[in-house]
């Protein structure tokens, strides 16, 4: 989105630190994919239910150039919206009031503070809501124990299903992968790294690895135990992008000549917030009951137990686009965000 209004070599740092090759792909292009993906993702007729957007609170006193204007509506579906930045009070309060009521009440206070000089906010969320192919019983779930280390645990409410499951055992990174569907066209992977290796397979997750894992899968019977969690993540995506090599965009020296008119503009503060909360019923609660029958006869090999009972990854993935919605680390499914 901020592309659309830089220019110079603060839209060539923007372009390189978003890994896009010019060379390969016109702009215009860009711009046009993410306005099929935003399409596709935010489609209301989706099963799950899926709310990300981007939104864009500028200041009255600046007055955005009709093409920039017209482009970030078109391929970013966003409303600017205008705000009295003077009375920073108040804007805090329109900006996560806008955030609160665009993600069900899931997301709030999602701007704590900001800076006296600002003119613009950019704002970026998601929200998913979606609920398991297969929902666990709650009458399964119990009080378990999980580890944080070799020498501290938490108490947490371990749910538990065997089922048939699509599974892989990567024997070179050391860890299981289990594959647990969401009704309509959204996945959810769980990797578990044995003791000590949870290092070696973050520093693995590049989209190669994803993509092996989900074609080595293979449907097998597992005893599973997964904790109930509701984790939520605030970025400042200011300074990950610093660390890629994008500054000046937020410096003196920002070039955003292509935003608005007798306005120097830079960027002053860029927020991401996730939430995912995973619960029987995949993330609302509902009653599920369902009594299984199944054959007493002991398959052979004894179906593995995987026990998600020390800190694990999980991914969140839509089949139709191959877009990696969530990633996220649970250390402590019990913590809650500051």
């Amino acid at each position: 989105m901020l592309t659309l209004g830089a220019r110079s070599n603060t839209l060539r740092e923007l372009q390189k630190g978003l890994s896009f090759n010019l060379t390969q792909m016109e702009e215009q292009e860009i711009h046009e994919a993410f306005q099929g993906i935003l399409q596709l993702l935010n489609d209301r007729h989706r099963e799950d239910q899926l709310n990300m957007g981007n939104a864009l609170f500028v200041d009255k006193r600046v007055e955005l150039l009709q093409t920039f204007f017209d482009r970030v509506r078109n391929f970013y579906y966003v409303e600017p919206i205008y705000n009295n930045f003077q009375n920073l009070p108040q804007s805090i309060k329109e900006i996560n009031m806008y955030v609160k009521a665009k993600t069900h009440h899931k997301i709030v206070d999602l701007v704590k503070s900001l800076d006296s000089e600002t003119v613009m906010v950019l704002i970026n969320y998601i929200f998913f809501r979606g609920s398991w192919e297969k929902p666990f019983n709650s009458l399964n779930t119990r009080d378990d124990d999980f580890f944080l280390d070799a020498k501290n645990s938490v108490k947490v409410k371990m749910m538990h299903q065997n089922k048939v499951f699509n599974v892989h055992r990567d024997e070179k990174l050391s860890c299981w992968v289990v594959e647990i569907p969401y009704k309509g066209n959204v996945t959810a992977l769980f990797v578990l790294p044995d003791k000590e290796t949870m290092k070696q397979v973050e520093d693995a997750l590049l989209k190669e690895t994803v993509s092996n894992w989900l074609r080595a899968l293979e449907k097998r019977k597992i005893y599973l135990d997964l904790p109930k969690f509701s984790i939520s993540g605030s970025y400042d995506v200011k300074s990950l992008f610093e660390k890629m090599g994008v500054t000046e965009v937020f410096s003196d020296q920002a070039d955003l000549s292509g935003m608005a008119k007798d306005h120097l503009l830079k960027v002053s503060k860029a927020i991401h917030k996730a939430m995912v909360d995973v619960r029987e019923n995949g993330t609302e609660a509902a009653a599920v009951t369902m009594m299984e029958i199944v054959p007493l006869s002991l398959p052979f090999p004894p179906p593995p137990h995987i026990t998600f009972n020390s800190p694990f990854l999980m991914m969140i993935i839509d089949k139709t686009t191959d877009g990696l919605l969530f990633l996220g680390k649970i250390v402590n499914p019990t913590a809650k965000e500051d």
